[in-house]
């Protein structure tokens, strides 16, 4: 049977540093920010991102766009 994707919602995933390790390693974190449109283009969840984070005193690693998605037999 085939199968159906349905789109849920969108996620945007932050990776920001939050200091160094004992090592010297960079120590990282990420915030997931739910609700975003699914129909938003990518580079207006990367230029959010980047907004927010430059208001931010850790600076911003990485941006990861999750999409969401149901999938049922039709």
């Amino acid at each position: 049977m085939p199968v159906i994707a349905s789109t849920k919602d969108t996620v945007m995933v932050v990776t920001y540093q939050t200091g160094l390790t004992a090592q010297g390693s960079p120590k990282l974190s990420q915030r997931s920010f739910p609700n975003v449109k699914s129909n938003a283009p990518d580079q207006d969840v990367y230029d959010v991102a980047v907004a927010l984070y430059g208001l931010q005193d850790y600076p911003l690693i990485g941006v990861r766009r999750d999409n969401r998605v149901d999938l049922t037999e039709s």
